[in-house]
């Protein structure tokens, strides 16, 4: 694998828009990020959000956005993952008043999904990843998708969202994860979003 800088190099020299993917487990609000991004930036959504898990099942992708700050511009792509589980029970869906039939179908296409989301990180050249502020940071799927960047050393910012939500405690995910710089937001509420801004800029764009 080509190191790191050489690849942002060259990405930078031939004036082309870097890739970050958006990932993270279902329901952390990864789409409702992506949604304020584009939003934000562009003027229009991503997405379709829901409360039912895996309602993004297929990368969806928001080209040639730009983002300024400190006198630096960044040019990229923003990819919203299909959200990583390690596993996915059609029962999960039946629970929300789906008919069998359609929750067996969902499942399929959540599990494709979740499939073409890793494959994905030989594409990415930096991420996003998103964890819920109201739950507990140490689970198998946050460890498992941080190490996977972490090998593939792919720059990450660390999103912990939801901070406008009962019981929000940020601090636990950045105890958990030190390594990473942390910005603490509510994608729904668009609280703090400069300071991602800025942050994913002052990250990618040196």
């Amino acid at each position: 694998m080509r190191n790191l800088l050489a690849r942002l190099f060259s990405f930078f020299k031939k004036q082309q828009d870097i890739s970050i993917g958006v990932y993270g487990p279902p329901n952390v609000g990864k789409t409702t990020l992506a949604n304020r991004i584009s939003s934000d930036l562009t003027g229009e959504e991503l997405g379709s959000v829901s409360e039912i898990p895996h309602e993004t099942r297929e990368i969806q992708k928001k080209e040639r956005m730009e983002l300024q700050a400190n006198a630096n511009t960044l040019s990229f792509n923003l990819l919203d993952m299909p959200g990583i589980s390690t596993k996915v029970d059609y029962r999960d869906f039946t629970e929300h008043g789906m008919e069998a039939d359609a929750a067996k179908g969902r499942a399929k296409e959540a599990t494709k999904g979740i499939v073409e989301a890793i494959k994905f990180l030989e594409e990415v050249d930096a991420c996003l990843v998103v964890f819920d502020a109201t739950e507990d940071p140490y689970t198998q799927v946050n460890i498992t998708v941080l190490g996977n960047l972490e090998a593939k050393q792919i720059p990450i910012v660390i999103v912990a969202n939801k901070i406008d939500g009962d019981n929000a405690d940020p601090a636990t995910i950045e105890e958990a994860f030190p390594q990473h710089p942390m910005v603490e937001i509510s994608a729904k509420e668009g609280t703090n979003m400069e300071q991602l801004y800025d942050t994913v800029v002052h990250k990618l764009a040196h």
